[in-house]
């Protein structure tokens, strides 16, 4: 893909390019993440995406899935880009391939993330998504200022597991199945990774 006159695409987080992500991390966030979770990055798969311009990484996404309070819900825990790169739709293409792969998998109950209490600009970036603030965690972040945290949260359809409980609960009749209620749920909750929150 082309935006602003330069080459954008996204990769996997391997062994090989994983420090970039760290280097990444420290630049644009102000919260340092451990050791567990670069580990748990490796093991992502698709939830974990460096963004290239022009060859170079100059932003990364990070997710993973909550299953708390009998929900599957999906957590983004970074999603970042390098100051200089921003408003060049990277943030939009690491947010959409986030939001497809929800899409295809059919079975989360919504998608949440944490933004410092200030970060008007990521707040408007995400709420132009279908996201909005549900809840404000106070003292949420360590060691900066404001510690407050927005918990923003996009309720999704769940295509695939609505399908498989009308199925048990509502019997085919003579090959057609029966309508049965519409899920929507919209919880969240206070997961342990800090997420700044810049976006773009």
């Amino acid at each position: 893909m082309t935006l602003g006159g330069g080459r954008t695409a996204l990769g996997e987080v391997t062994t090989h390019n994983i420090k970039q992500l760290k280097k990444l991390n420290s630049v644009v966030f102000p919260v340092s993440y451990n050791d567990k979770f670069y580990k748990d990055v490796l093991q992502a798969g698709e939830l974990a995406r460096l963004a290239y311009y022009n060859d170079v990484v100059v932003g990364g996404v990070c997710c993973r899935i909550d299953l708390s309070e009998g929900q599957r819900r999906l957590y983004i825990m970074t999603l970042g880009c390098l100051a200089p790169y921003r408003r060049l739709g990277i943030g939009r293409l690491m947010l959409d391939h986030v939001l497809q792969y929800v899409e295809k998998d059919g079975s989360f109950d919504s998608i949440f993330l944490h933004v410092q209490v200030n970060n008007e600009s990521a707040i408007s970036f995400y709420q132009k998504f279908g996201f909005s603030i549900v809840e404000t965690k106070p003292a949420y972040y360590k060691r900066i200022e404001p510690a407050d945290a927005h918990v923003l949260l996009r309720a999704e359809q769940k295509t695939l597991r609505k399908t498989n409980e009308e199925q048990v609960n509502h019997p085919t009749v003579n090959g057609t199945m029966s309508n049965g209620p519409t899920t929507n749920n919209s919880n969240h909750h206070n997961p342990h990774q800090h997420y700044n929150g810049r976006a773009k």
